[in-house]
Parts: C-alpha cells; structure tokens; sequence
C-alpha cells in the first residue's frame, strides 16, 4: 500500500503545480487590471474595488498557501471556498454578457460555471484535504 501513498502524492503535487499559478495569475490580474472585474461586481457589494484587490491578494496568497507545507491544508481550504464564494459574481457575469450580447459568449461562460465544482475539488486536492492516506486503520 505504500505505493499508493506515493501516488496520491504525486497527484496532490500534479494538483498544487497546475492550479497555483492560474490562482496567482488571476490574483495578479485583479491587482493590475481591477477594471475588468469591476463590471461584474454585483452592485450590491459595498466598495467593489476594495473587495477586487482584496480577492486579487487573497488568490496570491492562496497559490503561496499551497507550496508552504504548514499551510498547504488551509490554503487549499481556503480556495475551495474562494470559488465557491466567487460563483455568484461568475452566474451574473455570465448572465449579464449572454443576455447584452457584448460579452464572451457560450464559449466562455458555459465551461466557467460547470467547472467551478471541480475548481473546488481540484483546491482541495492541491492542499492534500482529500485524496490522502489515511492509513490502514480509517481504511
């Protein structure tokens, strides 16, 4: 069973390598480009661009999260909740561009929402949360 062990980690480590940098990326582009998240604010939210730049370094500091192996559990946690917290600014955005005609279109917009649970899933096996060994005894 060792190798199984092994093998979860390695998809942990597959994980963590692919989804950090789309997070930094996107945290990175909230800081210099808040403009294009603006439009999507719903306008119930009390000072949008304080929330983008605030989402923008929490994205930062998620990726960060997840390659420091005391707060790699965390991290992961943390992002899963971020893109399901996230998923009601993404159905309006989809909403709004589909509806005006202005936007991305289907192409964009249909992916985005059905992949949001696997982004969740896919945080949360790049902070090791699930798919670990538990060990013979929870087996």
């Amino acid at each position: 069973m060792a190798g199984v062990g092994k093998t979860r980690s390695r998809r942990a480590d597959t994980a963590r390598l692919a989804l950090a940098p789309l997070y930094l990326l996107a945290g990175l582009i909230h800081l210099l480009r808040p403009d294009l998240f603006m439009k999507v604010m719903p306008q119930a939210i009390p000072h949008p661009l304080t929330v983008v730049m605030l989402t923008g370094g929490a994205e930062i500091a998620g990726a960060i999260g997840l390659f420091v192996r005391r707060t790699r559990a965390i991290a992961g946690v943390a992002l899963a909740l971020y893109a399901l917290c996230v998923y009601p600014a993404n159905i309006l955005h989809a909403v709004h561009d589909l509806s005006t005609g202005t936007g991305l279109g289907w192409a964009y917009h249909y992916p985005r929402l059905f992949a949001q649970p696997f982004i969740c899933w896919w945080a949360l096996s790049a902070g090791g949360v699930i798919g670990r060994d538990r060990g013979p005894s929870q087996g």
